[in-house]
């Protein structure tokens, strides 16, 4: 049976795990491990440390830890791949291969989105590179592209704007 939690402290690993996931997210792509991710600086600040003040993140669970979503404030000091500004985290999800296309990442989403309303957030922002798939569930939820930088967008939900996620 699937559940989602919240993240908590104890889920720092699994969070490494499954930015390792969205690094090498190709078909065929050799998923590097935690300690090669954690070793490149512009990965790694989307992991070290969880959480830090602001950041919250969503497990989904079938017995086991088979998917994440979290967001992350970053700096412009330090910004992500899909940093717009300061007041806006940036989204990180990731779902292990046996569970893709079932929804999970849909339902993640939908929770992170559901939190960041209810905190009266002012947008969520993500990086993803123009021909990964997981482009159209980001478009179907609402987030839009604001730059396209060499084959990857920015891209920023907005509440009240962009609304909430429904399934279509």
């Amino acid at each position: 049976m699937l559940r989602f939690r919240p993240a908590t402290d104890d889920d720092a690993g699994f969070l490494a795990q499954c930015l390792a996931m969205a690094a090498d997210w190709r078909p065929g792509a050799t998923v590097r491990d935690v300690d090669q991710i954690l070793a490149v600086p512009e990965l790694a600040h989307y992991v070290l440390g969880w959480p830090q003040p602001g950041d919250f993140g969503v497990i989904a669970e079938d017995g086991r830890p088979v998917g994440a979503a979290w967001w992350r404030y970053l700096s412009a000091a330090d910004p992500g791949y899909g940093y717009v500004r300061d007041d806006v985290p940036e989204l990180s999800i990731a779902v292990a291969p046996g569970h893709r296309r079932t929804g999970v990442g849909w339902t993640l989403l939908e929770r992170l989105l559901a939190e960041a309303q209810a905190r009266e957030l002012v947008g969520v922002s993500l990086s993803v590179e123009t021909d990964n798939g997981a482009r159209r569930l980001y478009e179907s939820v609402g987030f839009r592209t604001v730059s396209d930088l060499g084959g990857a967008l920015t891209m920023l939900w907005t509440p009240g704007v962009d609304g909430g996620p429904t399934r279509g």
